[in-house]
């Protein structure tokens, strides 16, 4: 039985990801290292439009608690998009703290976490989005009394392999977001004609040239939106509730935990067929490699 950890402390990393999970069938990929900003020179194919159902996602235990791998691959917009879950158990830190070029995101799907950045803490709860800018140093700690889940999305573009080696913190301009945490608490809703939207971020980072997040509530029996194409890469997780995931004519039933990855230019529509709202997390990512519009 391992003791918790402090965040200072030189706790193992866990092992990071094993098989991955595509358009629900599970390939294997072991990835070898690779230059910030590229894919690995064994990577897969590039990712198209995908479907991870939260179910079918294999989970690997670790000293600290648990891994769910879903990708890692390159795409349109990035020289890589790696996600995984993790899970801490009470008093676990993620890792120690630590740094590295390519940004990236904490979405929280339960628990409470204190995340450390720069030698300061802040707590954040489920449905709370954090950002670490790149070479922020950088940790996270369950604080709560049950598990903490949390989805890890890292970034690497173009820009990632010449991104200084020093915390954005320190000289990154003022127009570009900075590391921190957004309260799901905090949030304003927004009535919509089909439910309520909740902005978290609308910004460029040192990066990616647009990350906008927000979180859609769709009240009961919504029927579908009106299908649409974006040039960017849209990454879709549902909080709670099922949703319709429409892309490019096949239609995805995804429950809470699951993950729609939208590729570029992707004909896309969202719907709720079930009797209780369903809210989703929406990620609308571009990069200076993202691809034109199409009609």
């Amino acid at each position: 039985m391992h003791a918790p950890v402090s965040p200072l402390s030189r706790l193992p990393l866990a092992s990071l990801l094993g098989s991955a999970i595509l358009a629900s069938a599970a390939f294997s990929h072991a990835a070898s290292p690779a230059a910030p900003g590229q894919a690995p020179s064994d990577a897969p194919a590039m990712l198209g439009s995908a479907f991870f159902d939260w179910d079918k996602l294999p989970v690997k235990a670790t000293p600290v608690g648990a891994l769910r791998a879903v990708v890692d691959a390159p795409t349109p917009t990035f020289g890589r998009l790696e996600i995984h879950a993790t899970t801490l158990h009470p008093g676990y830190a993620s890792h120690p703290p630590h740094h590295h070029p390519q940004e990236e995101l904490i979405l929280i799907k339960e628990g409470t976490l204190e995340s450390w950045i720069n030698g300061r803490r802040e707590r954040a709860g489920a449905g709370s989005l954090v950002f670490f800018a790149s070479h922020d140093v950088h940790n996270l700690t369950n604080i709560g009394d049950g598990p903490a889940t949390y989805y890890v999305i890292n970034f690497y573009t173009p820009a990632t392999a010449s991104v200084r080696d020093r915390p954005a913190a320190e000289w990154a301009p003022s127009d570009k977001l900075r590391s921190g945490v957004i309260d799901w608490e905090k949030l304003v809703p927004e009535p919509t004609a089909t439910g309520v939207r909740r902005s978290l971020v609308n910004a460029s980072t040192l990066t990616l040239a647009t990350l906008e997040v927000h979180a859609t509530t769709l009240a009961p029996d919504a029927p579908p939106s009106r299908p649409h194409r974006r040039p960017w890469s849209t990454l879709v997780i549902v909080k709670e509730g099922r949703i319709d995931a429409t892309v490019d004519g096949i239609t995805h039933l995804a429950g809470p935990g699951s993950i729609v990855f939208m590729a570029s230019n992707a004909m896309q529509s969202m719907g709720n067929p079930g009797p209780l709202p369903a809210t989703y997390f929406v990620f609308s990512v571009s990069s200076e490699a993202t691809p034109a519009a199409t009609d």
